[in-house]
């Protein structure tokens, strides 16, 4: 899975959730994969935050936005910018 894929893979997940809901990266690495989808998880959080830098998603650290300029550790859930 090339990172271009993931890319497309969140920004699809953001449109269906809208700036209402939130989502996991977990639910983009099962969108894309079935089998061994664990792996993906790094690249992932990577691709979100390069996203997030661009301002076409928030990062939600404990529901509220994170910097993601800043090193984000532990649970996070992804969101379509409104």
């Amino acid at each position: 899975m090339t990172e271009p894929a993931i890319r497309e893979a969140i920004l699809a997940q953001a449109a269906t959730h809208g700036p209402e809901k939130s989502f996991t990266p977990e639910d983009v690495a099962r969108s894309v994969t079935s089998e061994n989808w664990q792996s993906l998880l790094t690249r992932i959080r990577r691709e979100a935050t390069l996203l997030a830098r661009e301002g076409s998603i928030d990062i939600l650290r404990k529901g509220k936005p994170a910097d993601p300029e800043a090193e984000i550790r532990g649970v996070i859930r992804l969101r379509a910018r409104a």
